[in-house]
Parts: C-alpha cells; sequence; structure tokens
C-alpha cells in the first residue's frame, strides 16, 4: 500500500485552466478537488496538478498561438521533471472548444514521463506512446 501511495504522489494531473485560476468546472474543477489545484492560480504546478490556461481571465478562448506558448513552458517543465508522472488531459477541447487537432500537434515532442490522450496519439502518429 505504502509503495502505491508513493508512486501516486509522483503523477501530476494537468488540465486546462482560465488564466484568473477559477476552477469551477470540467477538468479543472477536477483537478482541484482531488489533486490540489489552488484557486487563483490559473498557470503551472500547486499540488500535485498542472495547469495551462486555454481561457483568459473573463473565461474568452485564449488564441491558439498563446496555448502554445503556455504548452511550451509546460513541457520544459516536464523534460526538467523526469522523476514525475504528467496525466495530460485533452486540454482546450472541453470548454475551450478548440478540436483535437487544434491541439495535439503542441503537444508532438512531449517527452515521454507525459502520458497524452489516446485521440492524440492517434493524430500525432507517436507510436512509440502506444506501447
Amino acid at each position: 500500500m505504502e509503495e502505491r501511495e508513493a508512486r501516486n504522489r509522483h503523477k501530476i494531473f494537468v488540465f486546462g485552466s482560465n488564466l484568473s485560476g477559477r476552477h469551477g468546472k470540467g477538468s479543472a474543477l477536477h483537478a482541484k478537488r482531488y489533486y490540489g489545484a489552488k484557486t487563483g492560480v490559473g498557470f503551472g504546478r500547486t499540488g500535485n496538478a498542472y495547469a495551462i490556461p486555454t481561457k483568459d481571465s473573463s473565461f474568452n478562448q485564449l488564441p491558439l498561438k498563446t496555448i502554445r506558448e503556455y504548452v511550451t513552458e509546460f513541457l520544459r517543465y516536464a523534460s526538467e521533471h523526469p522523476e514525475l508522472e504528467f496525466l495530460v488531459v485533452a486540454i482546450g477541447t472541453g470548454l475551450a472548444r478548440y478540436s483535437h487537432e487544434d491541439i495535439a500537434g503542441m503537444f508532438i515532442n512531449a517527452p515521454s514521463n507525459c502520458e497524452l490522450p489516446p485521440e492524440w496519439i492517434r493524430i500525432n502518429n507517436n507510436g512509440k506512446r502506444a506501447g
């Protein structure tokens, strides 16, 4: 039991957020309830969660270029922390209303410690993640 708990502490839930850090719906609410995402933090790691903004402070969709910049910062963080496993949900495809095709390519060079949604793996045709 202790070994499993220790492994779970190294799993980080990666979710789409808004810049104001109001985690009231979707995966953001899940991150707040179960992974320690802090209200008021719209980008970066808090608890066992990592917020990637897909909406601005007024809950408007961020431009893809801006989301890509936040994703790049996340991928740098993930690369710098190989001891952690990042469980990435399909950010931007729910409340922000982007398609999987819009977002998946931003993660094509994700390090191996990032578990990506199956749709993104198929889109990116990144066979090394499938196994």
